[in-house]
């Protein structure tokens, strides 16, 4: 009996994985593009009352979002039957607008604060909301112990 070597096993040709690689470019450069796409739409701008008021009367009667601090000492709140009135000056430190509106904000709406409001400004440069956004740090802090955790004094309490 005759014992025959062992045969070399045959190795295929070393593969490239680029057919991997290419599809892993193609997920990537689609999700980023999602990504991004994504991003563009959700940005919301708004000019400050100096960009505002520079633009001169192309500015009146446009939509636009305002932005910028509430001025300290001009909130007034005003109701009149059923329908309520809030007016106060947005300022950025250069120029001031005052605002007018009928919709209430959001319990942290204080002055001092910053808000970005939504609607138009009129021929006597008061600026008309239709939408106030309150804007507020993401710092909390809790209510001190048997305090409620806010207050919307814009709404006057029935009586």
């Amino acid at each position: 009996m005759t014992v025959a070597p062992p045969t070399e096993p045959v190795l295929s040709p070393p593969r490239r994985p680029w057919g991997i690689l290419v599809l892993v470019g193609v997920v990537v450069l689609v999700v980023a593009w999602l990504a991004f796409s994504s991003v563009g739409n959700a940005l919301v701008y708004y000019q400050e009352p100096h960009e505002l008021l520079a633009r001169g009367d192309a500015a009146v009667g446009e939509t636009v979002r305002l932005g910028g601090q509430v001025e300290p000492g001009s909130v007034e709140r005003e109701a009149a039957g059923e329908a309520y009135e809030l007016r106060f000056v947005v300022t950025d430190g250069h120029a001031s607008i005052p605002v007018v509106t009928a919709n209430a904000p959001t319990a942290s709406f204080r002055e001092g604060t910053g808000a970005v409001v939504e609607g138009a400004l009129g021929a006597d440069g008061v600026f008309v909301a239709t939408q106030v956004i309150v804007k507020h740090d993401e710092n909390y802090e809790a209510p001190a112990p048997g305090t409620q955790p806010s207050d919307n004094s814009f709404i006057p309490a029935d009586g």
